[in-house]
């Protein structure tokens, strides 16, 4: 099969080519003076997030677009949405409605972020892109320098990032409370992997999907019922990025943004060797980071996910007093002065108690993930998750998923060069090739 460039991706159809180019900052020419959006998938994820959305007052849905007119609830959503014309293809649907929109929304599978978030990008368009940003690192890299050089108003999706617990724990974190930390653990119990042999079955394709245009930029391969759509596309190397993709975005946020870390200069995996196909069902990976200055010098970083997780063996970091259970997703931060638990969408729990007693609660309020964004829009402050913040985030995520395939090689990482420097091999995994669909 021939490979294609980033670059072919979104010029390689006519529609794509005919796309009309907005100037950064300019709003299209709506009557109603709304910020005009357009929504790809719009099932799953993406109904909660077209109608975070578009049921804001100050915003009018012009378009929606999912391969699987079904699962996509297209029809009930036109009655909701009485400007919205219906598509199955994102690049017909950008190439008609053009200089209308302003913004658009990406709820795809992983592997359909970057080329249709590109393509938005690259008409002047501000994008909302579900959580991780990208499924390769390279792309992640690409998409926040766009950003960045057309001034475009972005946001990926980890909205628990705007709760308060989240917020607060950041601040105490940065105030000082835990003195320095040395060592921080997260992991997930969820378990986006699959060990078993590829799929041998096909199965006929349903009438309301367009399997063509779900497979995007991946390779082809026949339609199996409920295995790759909906639902367990997570777990398969070609759409996803594994339990790592899924929960681990959320869950590396917090510690990520409050202790200032920026770039891994390594990380090393246990898992089983790579199979081609599917991503381990249990991982561990840990990851180096320079230190900050809310971090000791001897830093570092463990995640792992599957059954079981955290899976350790005689650490006293985890185990907690008075037989209190870790959460099955959280994490755990060690610092000078004790102990901190995080919970997957929860408020932090302190050990020893006294530490919150140093706590100062900042003057925070309520924060809206979706408004925040649709406010960047008009020009009306920044994001917390906008591409300059969620592309690194996302680096550091695919270049864990590429040390999956090399378990226990630690993989140098020159960050600025985009390039691990002591294993040539894993260079192949930054990028990759295309199919034109």
């Amino acid at each position: 099969m021939k490979k294609f460039t980033r670059r072919e991706v979104v010029k390689s159809t006519a529609a794509v080519s005919s796309f009309f180019i907005l100037p950064s900052g300019l709003r299209a020419n709506s009557p109603s003076s709304r910020i005009c959006t357009a929504h790809i998938g719009t099932g799953g994820k993406g109904n909660s997030d077209t109608n975070a959305i578009g049921q804001h007052e100050n915003v009018e849905v012009l378009g929606l677009c999912d391969v699987d007119s079904q699962r996509g609830n297209i029809p009930e959503k036109l009655k909701s949405y009485t400007s919205a014309k219906a598509y199955q293809d994102y690049r017909v649907m950008l190439a008609e409605l053009g200089d209308k929109i302003d913004a658009v929304s990406i709820s795809t599978p992983d592997h359909t972020h970057y080329p249709a978030t590109l393509a938005a990008m690259e008409m002047g368009k501000h994008v909302y892109t579900q959580k991780p940003l990208t499924h390769r690192l390279s792309e992640a890299r690409e998409l926040s320098e766009l950003a960045a050089k057309k001034g475009l108003a972005t946001q990926m999706g980890i909205q628990n990032q705007s709760s308060l617990a989240y917020r607060l724990t950041r601040q105490w974190v940065q105030d000082g409370i835990l003195g320095k930390v040395s060592k921080v653990y997260v992991w997930s119990h969820k378990n986006w992997g699959y060990d078993g042999a590829p799929y041998a079955q096909e199965d006929a394709v349903p009438e309301e999907l367009d399997w063509n245009l779900w497979l995007g930029t991946a390779p082809v391969r026949p339609y199996v019922e409920k295995v790759y759509h909906p639902g367990n596309w997570r777990k398969i190397v070609d759409f996803g990025c594994g339990t790592l993709g899924d929960m681990g975005i959320h869950i590396f946020d917090t510690p990520v943004k409050s202790l200032g870390l920026r770039d891994p200069i390594w990380v090393e995996a246990e898992c089983r060797e790579p199979n081609g196909y599917g991503f381990p069902e249990q991982n561990m990976m840990r990851y180096g980071f320079a230190p900050t200055e809310y971090t000791t010098d001897n830093f570092t970083f463990t995640w792992w996910d599957g059954k079981g997780s955290p899976r350790f063996e005689g650490s006293e970091d985890l185990i907690l007093p008075d037989g209190e259970k870790l959460p099955q997703q959280g994490a755990l931060f060690v610092g000078e002065a004790g102990r901190m638990v995080l919970p997957h969408c929860s408020a932090p729990k302190f050990y020893p108690r006294s530490i919150l007693q140093n706590a100062v609660k900042p003057d925070i309020g309520p924060m809206n993930h979706y408004t925040q964004w649709l406010d960047a829009i008009e020009g009306k402050g920044g994001t917390e998750a906008g591409f300059d913040y969620a592309g690194p985030l996302a680096e550091m995520l695919c270049l864990g998923v590429i040390a999956g395939n090399f378990p226990t090689k630690r993989l140098e990482w020159d960050a600025k060069a985009m390039k691990v420097v002591n294993f040539e091999a894993a260079n192949s995994m930054i990028g990759g090739g295309y199919r034109k669909f």
